[in-house]
């Protein structure tokens, strides 16, 4: 598998100020990827329950953490699906991030 793209993979954890106001904290890790695109199959299925398929992201299973959010170029993605695949390799399966959810 070729690694030569570059993925940051952004935890979020929250914390309670004084208010009683949630505040998100966003941890970047950068791991080593290969893109691709999306399947029209992928793309059609994923567009009829309202999501907004980009691309796919594989990478070695052990460096995947549970993220629900990724930086590639300076674009923010959602993962809204993933895949475990043959020999320690997952599949990120993102979403163009419009906005905060």
């Amino acid at each position: 598998m070729d690694r030569s793209d570059i993925i940051n993979l952004i935890s979020q954890s929250y914390t309670t100020d004084a208010l009683g106001q949630q505040i998100a904290t966003q941890t970047r890790r950068e791991v080593y990827c290969n893109r691709g695109s999306i399947s029209r199959n992928e793309f059609f299925s994923a567009g009829a329950a309202g999501l907004r398929p980009e691309m796919v992201v594989r990478m070695f299973e052990p460096d995947y953490q549970g993220e629900e959010l990724a930086e590639i170029d300076g674009k923010m993605y959602r993962v809204y699906r993933t895949y475990r695949g043959k020999n320690e390799i997952i599949e990120l399966y993102l979403e163009v991030q419009v906005g905060e959810r």
